[in-house]
């Protein structure tokens, strides 16, 4: 297998399906130019974060289409390239400007195979940066998967590493209905082994980790790699747990969890979004609700505060859950049953 980054890994994953399917197109802003500026030059950054860097050259500019700083009309123009026939790629810089389109993925896209008797397609991929870590400051450092979760109608994906990230993405593309794809920025240049070739990994199967026996651990995207740490530090301790990634929110996997906590009894969920109304709240809720007989002690979200995410490197940091928080948690789970 290769050894890429993601940002190479969901390159690759542009590139096998547009050569497999020729109806599929990209479309944002700088994506199939970006500092180029009067030089002439196309191509020169591939997008604000290089993702889709080098398909203008093969697929030319009716396939690879640059637009107006505008998420609404990026959005629109998806919707309506979905509904002719075509498998577009949005790609929005930053996943705090989808409020900008809300009403076209909350609204539209969400609802036209319910609202026509499932006889319309929107095979629509919207790619979007999200997360902290980054000193972006309150208006380009959020993760909004949450809110798109609780969206009915909109498949949502948050990959944590690079062979995810190409697999979902291909099966985003593939997909029928709209997916929201958000991108861990922090994760862009992180590196691991992809497979070769052309493959596709499933919406609604979560990936389990790590397996212990004391404790489950669900974490998604950046929060994969801390819980990692935390528990691998926590095993040399004789505390072993079960660590998921459910990489797809909508599909959830549900039972994967379930399962672990049937095992573990005890449930902690590390989550970047803020507490309220989050993916740990949901999933406490879901367990709460389904497997309330299994738990030992209460569940331990793992969030930032309920703040917007702080621009000063120090604050940024505290307001991130890090190792040591999800250390803590842990160990405040095994203090129960």
């Amino acid at each position: 297998m290769a050894v890429m980054t993601m940002r190479e890994a969901l390159n690759a994953a542009l590139f096998q399906e547009m050569r497999r399917d020729p109806t599929v197109i990209v479309l944002g802003e700088d994506v199939s130019g970006g500092a180029g500026g009067t030089s002439g030059t196309r191509d020169a950054a591939g997008g604000i974060f290089g993702v889709t860097k080098g398909l203008i050259h093969e697929f030319g500019a009716d396939r690879v289409i640059d637009t107006p700083i505008s998420e609404s009309c990026i959005v629109g123009a998806a919707n309506g390239a979905a509904l002719a026939g075509l498998r577009p790629v949005a790609e929005l810089m930053f996943a705090d400007f989808v409020g900008v389109s809300l009403d076209q993925i909350y609204n539209q896209m969400a609802k036209f195979r319910y609202m026509f008797g499932g006889r319309a397609r929107t095979p629509a991929v919207i790619r979007m940066s999200m997360g902290a870590g980054m000193n972006a400051a309150a208006q380009h450092s959020q993760t909004v998967y949450a809110m798109l979760t609780a969206i009915p109608g909109l498949k949502v994906v948050v990959p944590s590493n690079p062979a995810d990230a190409k697999g979902l993405l291909a099966s985003a593309i593939r997909d029928d209905d709209p997916v929201m794809f958000l991108e861990h920025k922090a994760l862009y240049s992180r590196k691991g082994e992809v497979p070769d070739g052309d493959y596709a990994t499933p919406f609604g199967e979560a990936a389990l980790l790590r397996e212990g026996e004391h404790v489950t651990v669900v974490a998604l995207a950046r929060m994969v790699g801390f819980a990692e740490r935390a528990i691998d530090k926590l095993a040399a301790e004789g505390i072993t747990c079960d660590l998921i990634d459910p990489r797809t929110t909508s599909p959830l996997d549900e039972d994967t969890i379930l399962e672990s906590v049937v095992n573990t009894g005890r449930l902690v969920i590390v989550d970047e979004s803020p507490p309220r109304c989050s993916l740990a709240a949901d999933i406490a809720a879901i367990v709460a609700h389904k497997g309330f007989s299994s738990l030992k002690g209460p569940i331990i979200p793992v969030t930032p505060p309920h703040t917007p995410v702080p621009f000063a490197r120090e604050l940024e940091r505290a307001w991130v859950p890090s190792p040591e928080r999800i250390e803590a948690a842990i160990r405040d789970a095994m203090k129960a049953g």
